[in-house]
């Protein structure tokens, strides 16, 4: 991994040294005979630039198998002599230059590069690239950073039967022998990182909105999942808004969404080639959280369009540009003009809770962070760098006002349309629009990390009346900054059995101590909310009289934002040890019956089974773990037959089932000798139900092979991997543990699969010799693997479910004997974290 890395002062010396104009980029996808090719591909660039100081030099990313030729300027260079594996070394450079390099790049199986697939159902080969961050060189030779942006032409060798998809229009052309050849218009300028190949026999719905034409890919076998009516629904009201709103029209011509296979993300904002998790086609029922999660997606990537695309910042610092604009604008457009009008409450559940989590590790970081190198930027796509940031930029809105903030977006793009930016850029644009002065609110708000605290302070007379009322700020030690919050104060009554607001109060809270004097003289509701309508980032806690008012009620307020931001407030207070994990069990269980938002009830299931697994006090556990799964069978019971409510209980009961008469339900449903009014057990959730039986011991590899013969897919490989990870048998450890760690073949959507099986609350002790050897392999796998691969490992192996204090010993221990690379030290830090918070919350729980 180290050897494939950019450091920040050598893309900075290359960008003060070179202008990029153009690549010409060849690729030969066959093996000559017109079939698809196995392992390597033909690959020639030809890249013309300029140098400011002539007879410099430089060198040129390219990792690659093999170098055949290299040609700066008419002189050949011996690639022996320049090439290394993952650079080429230029010198005595001319002010104007061409340079011609043709090599054999590799098809990767990690999700990089030029990824390779073969799908199990008819042999057929596809093709995709991700290039984001740094790994366009891997498909072809460049100079791989986001501010050397050049126009790109494509043109590409394939099999006769293929689609071909690039950033540009393409057409396929007839030539010799079996293969065809596909030539692409040049693009605009852009970034490496945004461009894209993607090819195979790929399946195509075509339409068209305003002028764009309009096209969704996806592999044959799965054309059937295809629903192109909703996703093209979704996608014209999407730019219907963005053209509205930001005043620039969509700038790259066609607009093509494919969905590729073992993708590692849930998308790229490839310039007019947007690239998704082919989960996103929904084989099997699910929610409508799903279909608004995906709708959230689609319109994150078109805003990348803008945000990242036709303006993009000059080095990953800046992230944060790309990231947090397209998350804030992508539920501004969703709340807006799609049928998720109620998309900031699942901001506030969703979005929101990552970066609460995330804000509290010891690797937090400010939203425009410092990134020295590609290592460093490759683990910071998280909470804060989307989640924070959006919420940020919400908060950001409240103050300015919207029409200011547009405004600004309006003239950012035009002043800096196909250029590269940096954070001072947006101010500048945001002060000119607003009048106002915002570097101490970039200094405070985006500069620095860590996540503030609100309360109350309040005195109440004996008849109920508030004789003062203060909102109190509060800062950890280890990030002190006491930030301007705009707020609202949301007062509650319960009103015919409903929680309605009966008073509201707006207002800036500075400082330590904010008085609310709007509040002296009224009466004390059941409920107070501070931050009510979510206007800005804080952590916010509840009164005593509010919690218990909340503890019988949740369910009953009259709007779903509010609810959510309880919801929320209540996780976290468990999460901080402040609040017992039986007692938010408790209040969860009271009150889910009235929540309508099936996106918060199923955010609820999941942390209420995280909470369990390792919040709780571990005698207490089974106790609270048979309270979940009797509330989620009686629930499940109870729902509409065939609503997304039934579908979400079945769901959490297989993931708690333990009694003999649950499991024995789950296995009736998946033989069919018993069944739920309304309950379809489709393929999906058959899987879903296995993998429990599995896990536990009630079913074994016959099951598992029967039921990938029902479906021998790539989705059903995966299931199928998972379900023989997670069999009870050191066998079974010992065979996951080498395919997830030491055989480098297996894919890394299968990788996932297989981790995702290894660890499991009830088979720790099947796990108990993989510490030892967790920690004596990570510094090799972060070494040797790609970076997706490695982080996979690191993340998903760590012990965290094993929450003891020898686990954060033997963290201590490793970091403290070895020089490790920051990022490394970052992910393994965070899994600490993880163990440490669940030990003082088990220890809290246990006092209860």
């Amino acid at each position: 991994m180290s050897a494939n890395n950019l450091h920040r002062n050598e893309a900075d010396e290359r960008a003060r040294l070179l202008q990029v104009s153009s690549y010409d980029v060849e690729l030969d996808l066959t093996d000559g005979a017109g079939a698809p090719g196995e392992t390597t591909f033909a690959t020639t660039s030809t890249v013309r630039f300029s140098c400011s100081q002539p007879g410099a030099g430089t060198h040129l990313d390219l990792t690659a198998p093999r170098v055949h030729e290299v040609v700066l300027n008419g002189t050949a260079l011996d690639p022996a002599e320049v090439f290394d594996g993952n650079r080429i070394t230029l010198t005595g450079l001319g002010a104007d230059n061409e340079l011609v390099v043709r090599a054999d790049g590799a098809y990767m199986r990690t999700g990089e590069g030029l990824h390779r697939f073969v799908d199990p159902v008819d042999d057929a080969v596809y093709l995709y690239t991700q290039f984001e961050t740094f790994d366009a060189h891997r498909m072809y030779a460049c100079f791989d950073q986001p501010d050397l942006k050049a126009e790109f032409r494509f043109t590409v060798q394939a099999p006769r039967d293929w689609v071909v998809v690039s950033n540009g229009p393409g057409t396929a052309q007839p030539s010799a022998g079996e293969a065809g050849t596909w030539v692409f218009a040049p693009t605009a300028r852009m970034s490496t990182y945004i461009t894209a190949l993607v090819a195979g026999p790929y399946a195509c719905e075509r339409s068209e909105h305003d002028g764009i034409p309009l096209a969704i890919y996806c592999r044959a076998s799965l054309v059937q999942h295809l629903d192109a009516d909703e996703l093209f629904a979704v996608t014209r009201q999407g730019f219907d808004f963005y053209h509205r709103v930001f005043g620039y029209r969509y700038p790259f011509g066609k607009y093509d969404q494919l969905f590729v296979p073992e993708f590692n993300a849930g998308a790229m904002e490839n310039a007019a080639a947007v690239t998704f998790l082919e989960d996103y086609l929904f084989r099997s029922k699910v929610t409508d959280a799903a279909y608004e999660r995906r709708a959230e997606t689609i319109l994150h990537e078109m805003a990348h369009m803008w945000f990242g695309d036709l303006v993009t910042m000059r080095w990953w610092d800046d992230l944060w540009l790309n990231e947090s604009f397209a998350t804030y604008m992508s539920v501004l457009c969703q709340a807006s003009v799609t049928r998720w009008t109620n998309a900031w409450t699942t901001f506030a559940n969703t979005e929101k809770t990552w970066a609460y989590r995330q804000d509290q590790l010891p690797s937090t970081h400010p939203i425009a962070a410092d990134i020295p190198d590609i290592e460093a930027v490759n683990v910071n796509f998280d909470g804060i760098t989307y989640a924070k940031g959006a919420s940020v930029l919400k908060q950001l809105v409240a103050w300015v006002g919207q029409d200011a903030f547009l405004a600004a977006l309006r003239s950012y793009f035009v002043d800096h349309e196909y250029a590269n930016t940096v954070l001072a850029d947006l101010l500048a644009a945001l002060e000119k629009s607003s009048g106002r002065d915002l570097s101490d609110w970039s200094a405070q708000w985006l500069e620095t990390a860590g996540c503030n605290t609100l309360r109350t302070a309040f005195e109440a007379d004996g008849s109920g009346v508030f004789s003062s009322f203060a909102i109190v700020q509060e800062a950890p030690e280890a990030w002190p900054t006491l930030r301007p919050h705009r707020v609202a104060v949301g007062c509650y009554n319960l009103v015919d059995g409903a929680l309605v607001r009966t008073f509201r109060e707006e207002l800036d809270v500075v400082g330590a101590r904010t008085e609310v004097p709007a509040l002296v003289g009224r009466t004390q509701p059941d409920l107070v909310l501070v931050n009510d309508d979510d206007l800005t980032f804080a952590k916010i806690r509840l009164d005593e009289r509010s919690l218990a008012t909340l503890t019988g009620h949740v369910g009953d307020f009259a709007d779903s934002l509010p609810r959510a931001l309880c919801w929320a407030a209540v996780w976290d207070m468990t999460r901080d040890a402040e609040l017992p994990t039986r007692s938010y069990l408790a209040t969860v269980l009271a009150g889910i019956g009235g929540e309508s938002d099936i996106g918060v009830v199923q955010s609820l299931l999941r942390q209420l089974g995280s909470a369990v697994t390792m919040y709780a006090d571990p005698d207490w556990a089974p106790t609270g773990r048979a309270a979940l799964a009797d509330a989620a069978h009686d629930a499940m019971r109870a729902a509409e037959p065939g609503s997304d409510l039934q579908l979400a209980w079945t769901r959490a009961l297989a993931s708690s089932a333990s009694t003999p008469g649950h499991l024995s339900l789950l296995q009736g449903l998946l033989d069919g000798s018993q069944e739920v009014p309304g309950l379809e057990v489709d393929t999906d959730l058959r899987w879903t139900l296995l993998l429990r039986l599995v896990a536990l011991g009630r079913a074994g590899d016959a099951d598992i092979d029967a039921e990938l013969g029902r479906d021998r897919t790539a989705a059903g490989e995966r299931h199928a991997a998972t379900a023989r990870a997670l069999r009870p048998t050191p066998e079974a450890k010992a065979e996951a543990w080498r395919l997830a760690v030491e055989d480098e073949t297996v894919a890394n959507a299968v990788q996932s699969a297989v981790i995702a099986g290894f660890w499991h609350p009830e088979q720790l002790e099947l796990g108990e010799p993989y510490i030892e050897t967790y920690f004596d392999s990570v510094a090799r796998v972060w070494e040797e693997r790609s970076g997706e691969i490695a982080q996979n490992i690191v993340v998903g192996l760590y012990p965290t479910l094993v929450v003891e204090t020898r686990v954060v010993e033997r963290t201590d221990a490793y970091l403290a004997s070895q020089e490790v690379h920051p990022a490394l030290s970052r992910l393994l830090l965070e899994g600490r974290d993880g163990v440490v918070r669940a030990l003082r919350a088990r220890e809290r729980d246990g006092q209860a």
